[in-house]
């Protein structure tokens, strides 16, 4: 139970219930164990784990990290254990705290998304499921599923029959527009939509005159995608019905408030983790000045408040 005297930062978005708005993203939190030493994993609002696919994936060859300045290039290639050892070995360490643990799903095809659900279903306190469907679909020739909104449609709502638990759908901004895909997704059956994923980056060693990745091009993500990120949640918010996680360079609280603005529910913090660690902590206690200050009785009243004419600045706490 929150306490009275403190600002309530508790959100929900769609089914889910969080105790605050803050999401550890995907490929940057680990499986829930990795940051135990450093940070407590129940300041977060919730965690997303790092993709899991039908069997394990070793990912791509090195170099596959690039810190650019700023931000982070990544081609990691979805590295993973696979969903059995998940469930068996990692599963049990990381169910039933106060974070809700949501498992990002990612496969190359539609029937390998069905059988890594399947086999969750069977892994007692998962709380839901982010399909990352920003990966290629070999059957699409390599396509990116959410680049294809009926394909995306066709793949939600497969998995939408195998759970009653939460989905959310990643979906890629290197598109023109998002909104099809995210009606796509929600037509499909999804809880709600991740907006958004890495950008297609590249980056280069002058000296050498190589790409500094093996795969030449990788994700970019860090504070300069904030923009466009902010950008496809405004879209997404103005096209959809479902809630949305906001995910793209937060580093701060006024980065959370911007994005609850916009038409985000939540959001994630990815690539600001790894400098800090205990990032959502602190966040969480400025969330908590800023609301004092402002007078806002709930998070929940700040989403999709965006004045699009001649709005009241909001102000910024001391």
């Amino acid at each position: 139970m929150s306490d009275p005297a403190q600002p309530d930062l508790s959100v929900r978005v769609g089914s889910l219930a969080l105790h605050n708005p803050l999401f550890a993203a995907s490929g940057c939190y680990g499986y829930g164990l990795e940051y135990a030493d450093v940070a407590d994993r129940d300041e977060l609002g919730g965690f997303v784990t790092k993709s899991l696919s039908l069997e394990p994936w070793k990912g791509n060859a090195p170099p596959r990290l690039a810190e650019v300045s700023p931000g982070l290039l990544n081609s990691i290639g979805l590295a993973n254990m696979g969903v059995e050892s998940f469930a068996r070995e990692v599963a049990p360490q990381v169910t039933g705290g106060r974070a809700k643990l949501i498992v990002s799903v990612a496969c190359n095809v539609m029937e390998e998304y069905e059988q890594v659900i399947v086999r969750l279903e069977e892994v007692p306190g998962i709380d839901g499921y982010e399909l990352n469907i920003s990966c290629p679909n070999v059957e699409e020739g390599g396509m990116a599923f959410s680049r294809n909104p009926a394909v995306t449609e066709e793949l939600v709502a497969r998995v939408r029959k195998r759970t009653r638990r939460w989905i959310s759908a990643k979906l890629t901004p290197n598109v023109a527009s998002i909104v099809e895909g995210a009606q796509a997704a929600e037509a499909g059956g999804a809880d709600a939509l991740s907006l958004i994923n890495t950008i297609v980056g590249m980056a280069v060693d002058w000296k050498t005159r190589r790409p500094r990745l093996a795969t030449i091009t990788g994700g970019y993500s860090g504070p300069p995608i904030k923009p466009v990120a902010l950008a496809k949640v405004w879209e997404g918010y103005n096209a959809v019905n479902i809630p949305i996680v906001g995910i793209g360079g937060i580093a701060n609280w006024k980065d959370v408030v911007e994005f609850l603005i916009a038409g985000a529910s939540a959001v994630q913090i990815g690539t600001a983790l790894y400098a800090d660690p205990a990032l959502p902590g602190k966040i969480a206690a400025d969330l908590r000045r800023f609301m004092e200050v402002e007078g806002v009785a709930s998070l929940s009243e700040l989403t999709g408040s965006l004045d699009t004419g001649h709005g009241v600045t909001v102000g910024v706490p001391a």
